[in-house]
């Protein structure tokens, strides 16, 4: 049985694992209310638990604030400053009819200035995505940084046994709050990518019996289906412009990359060996890919500069790199690493070669990076369960998302969209 549905389902839970060295102290004041609230989370825990994800400040516990301030008249500086506080959110939500209206101000405790101030609204229904609108504004506004607390996760869930398995798809928060159903199947699903627009998702679905990609309209529930070809159809991965779509393809006969205009259907081959050639990702400008080849023995990172180019090998540590994600900016790719018989996730400076180790959770697979590429989120195991885990990737800090049920496999990070 196969369902595209809209319906929710169990969240994935957050745990946060450890906190970040050198975080900035913050002080986010509950927010004054005035009108019936919905029912939930309040704005400002929210904002507080959004920005501890980050692994870039430090919160402070309201229950040791010498006060609750809600704007400025009511702010006494010296206090924020004796308790150790370099910043300090305050404000107020009110309800008018079906709209929740946020007016709040950032300050610097230090120089008693006020660095943001805003009035923002949205329906009562969406009180989550008000906090965490306020989340990329503050976080912007001290890191000089966008937020990415309103992005979105997709991933798929698997629970049950033989033949009572089910394989969803998902998309949350990236707090795992919120979370829908976006596909339902008793088939594999696998590698998950999102359109530039956050509007899509590409996937590998094996509902027909073999793998096949498709792209997914989220708001209409729309499936089309874009490769259907003898053999291997895997690894979707959009191009920056949402027009076309790297994929896995063994058409003709071995594994290699192929580009697929979207509008046409027209397949550019972009590899060519007789080993090996998979997982292609867009490199930062766009314009070149990275992939994942065996044909130096065993699986490795290379870089193609332009499209069905010479392609340059990039990893040279261990006999196991695959699954390349490059960073936003073109100063790294990260990707899945084996190191004394356990999995990792690494990742190679691309000007000098060095490589470091990210993670160490030792069953680590199916990297994705935030948009900001501050954090990366991937699956791992941890004391026996499935959980997608998140860690800065400058080191210090992580949390993670178990599932309610079952396992949790194949995170995709969305991008930005507004």
């Amino acid at each position: 049985m196969l369902a595209a549905t809209g319906s929710a389902r169990a969240e994935l839970l957050i745990r946060i694992t450890e906190g970040a060295n050198a975080a900035i102290p913050v002080a986010v004041v509950p927010f004054a209310e005035s009108g019936t609230m919905p029912a939930g989370d309040k704005i400002g825990s929210i904002v507080r638990s959004d920005l501890t994800m980050s692994g870039q400040f430090n919160l402070l516990a309201p229950e040791k604030m010498l006060s609750l301030p809600s704007q400025r008249s009511d702010v006494y500086f010296r206090d924020w400053r004796m308790l150790g506080q370099r910043y300090l959110l305050v404000g107020q939500v009110s309800r008018e009819g079906d709209q929740l209206r946020a007016r709040y101000e950032l300050f610097d405790v230090n120089r008693e200035q006020r660095i943001l101030g805003e009035t923002a609204s949205a329906p009562a229904s969406r009180a989550r995505s008000l906090g965490h609108h306020i989340s990329d504004k503050v976080y912007e506004a001290i890191t000089g940084e966008p937020g990415v607390f309103s992005t979105r996760l997709a991933y798929v869930t698997v629970a049950g046994q033989g033949e009572d398995i089910r394989y969803r798809l998902q998309v949350s928060d990236v707090d795992g709050k919120r979370s829908k159903v976006r596909l339902e199947s008793g088939e594999p699903i696998l590698s998950p990518a999102w359109s530039p627009d956050g509007k899509k998702l590409a996937y590998v679905s094996f509902e027909t019996g073999k793998p096949v990609i498709f792209v997914h309209e989220l708001a209409t529930g729309e499936r089309r289906k874009v490769a259907d070809f003898r053999g291997l159809n895997s690894a979707p991965a959009w191009s920056p412009d949402g027009k076309s779509l790297l994929m896995t393809l063994s058409r003709d006969g071995n594994a290699e990359v192929y580009k697929m205009e979207l509008a046409s259907g027209d397949l550019t081959r972009l590899t060519h060996h007789w080993a090996i050639d998979t997982e292609g990702s867009w490199d930062h400008s766009g314009r070149g890919i990275f992939f994942t080849s065996d044909r130096s023995g065993g699986p490795q990172i290379y870089h193609m500069e332009r499209l069905g180019g010479e392609a340059r090998r990039i990893t040279f540590g261990g006999r196991y790199n695959a699954r390349p994600r490059p960073d936003a900016n073109g100063e790294y790719v990260y990707y899945v690493h084996q190191r004394e018989g356990e999995f990792v996730i690494a990742r190679t400076h691309l000007d000098n070669g060095q490589e470091s180790i990210v993670t160490r959770t030792g069953a680590d697979e199916s990297p994705s990076l935030s948009p900001n590429g501050r954090l990366l989120i991937y699956a791992t195991e941890q004391d026996g369960d499935s959980v997608l885990s998140v860690v800065s990737t400058e080191g210090g800090a992580a949390y993670s998302l178990p599932a309610a049920e079952g396992e949790v496999r194949d995170p995709a990070w969305g991008p930005i969209t507004r």
